[in-house]
């Protein structure tokens, strides 16, 4: 009977969303390594969803080929947005159902847990010059700016002000705000802009991430434009959490709780059990993620070849109509549509790896995508060339005075 049973043994698979960054990528392996410290005696690996090497499905080959076939995985992620939520349990579902005989277990985002606030709590004090474990009672002359991710997903922007707030009461700041560097508002430099003239003569900037990148490098840009036209006030850069020894045992507690089934007792829905259910209504649209795909609307992650072929001309913008070319040696079948609230733009995009599931992505447009102080502050100043396709012509022809012709040589991000 026991012959016929076969062994578990067990391994660990962090999913990253990847970037063209390879100091984020350096950066993300040295978290891999923290945990296996934790882990000595399981196999531990890493991969992305897309830009970086190895990608998931690497990873995963990986501990097969270490004889692990009950496998832990967990977004390498702060909060549960759609990479979370849908893409990388579509990219585990589909790796478990190719191969016979391998458990999937797949765990919660990192959220906000008492070590991941702590460890931003502790970028912030070192940034200031003090002990994160003997600190001051109270900043009351300090003013504190959190920037988060900035997503189209509501509940993820609304835990990053809730972050805000808890770190804001614990450390004692003076006045503290988020500003966001994605597609919500108030977008990094308006916000600074609108909250220099609160009169607080030292501002610290912090940026909730895990790993640099494009935006870590926007964000600094923006801060240093507007410290320029500050001149009487102290600005402080705060250092990303990257792997703080409390992020590490972020990551333990998320295996921990999938190893020892608390995370399955509870009443709410993980987020594979929430995935496939709304999978199976037809609920989901998958982005299939892969190391060639270069997503339009995503412009957190490095220079791409798209950004460096786009022309944005004043006289007739051709941010929205514009097409990528992904020389890809297999065949595409799906086409990008972007339906924004009455204007349709078609982007010239031949991917759509045939992963025989029969999904088709559409990118939904973020509902304040024309907010006077969101993303189309960055135009003309902050912001690569892809990032430009999510605007309605109307905003575009908006906003045509701010639109500089290489935006490859403006963009912050490519600055430094």
């Amino acid at each position: 009977m026991s012959n016929s049973t076969p062994v578990k043994k067990k391994g660990i698979m962090i999913c990253g969303h990847g970037s063209r960054d390879k100091d984020a990528e350096r950066e993300f392996g040295l978290v891999a390594e923290g945990l296996k410290a934790r882990f000595p005696d399981l196999p531990v690996e890493y991969g992305f969803l897309e830009f970086s090497a190895p990608n998931i499905h690497m990873g995963l080959n990986s501990l097969i080929k270490q004889g692990v076939n009950d496998i832990y995985a967990i977004p390498g992620m702060l909060f549960a947005a759609t990479h979370a939520k849908n893409d990388i349990p579509s990219v585990l579902t589909t790796y478990q159902e190719k191969n016979d005989g391998l458990d999937m277990h797949y765990g919660r985002e990192l959220g906000l847990q008492e070590d991941m606030i702590e460890a931003f709590q502790a970028r912030i004090y070192e940034s200031l010059g003090l002990d994160p474990n003997n600190p001051p009672a109270e900043l009351y002359d300090t003013m504190l700016v959190v920037v988060g991710r900035g997503t189209s997903d509501t509940s993820a922007n609304a835990e990053a002000a809730k972050l805000t707030r808890i770190v804001n009461e614990n450390m004692g700041f003076g006045w503290a705000d988020t500003v966001y560097s994605g597609v919500t508002y108030p977008s990094v430099g308006v916000g600074l802009e609108k909250l220099v003239k609160l009169g607080f003569k030292r501002i610290v900037v912090a940026p909730y991430f895990l790993f640099t990148g494009r935006l870590i490098k926007r964000i600094q840009g923006y801060v240093d434009k507007v410290a320029q036209e500050n001149p009487g006030i102290e600005f402080i850069q705060a250092h990303y959490l990257s792997d703080h020894e409390r992020v590490i045992d972020a990551f333990e507690n998320r295996v921990n709780e999938i190893m020892d089934g608390s995370l399955f007792n509870s009443a709410e829905e993980t987020l594979m059990s929430s995935f496939k259910r709304r999978l199976a209504a037809g609920e989901v649209d998958v982005h299939h993620h892969h190391a060639e795909f270069v997503d339009p609307e995503d412009d957190t992650q490095g220079l791409s070849e798209s950004d460096k072929k786009h022309e944005i001309t004043f006289g007739t913008i051709q941010a929205v109509g514009h097409s990528h070319s992904h020389d890809h040696s297999h065949s595409h079948d799906y086409s990008h549509s972007h339906d924004h609230s009455g204007h349709h733009h078609h982007h010239g995009h031949s991917h759509g790896h045939n992963h025989g599931e029969g999904h088709h992505h559409h990118h939904g447009v973020y509902q304040h995508i024309g907010h006077p102080m969101g993303p189309r502050t960055m135009i003309g100043e902050g912001i690569c060339c892809c990032f430009m396709g999510q605007f309605t012509d109307e905003i575009l022809e908006q906003e045509k005075h701010r639109i500089q012709g290489d935006c490859t040589k403006t963009a912050l991000a490519h600055q430094r």
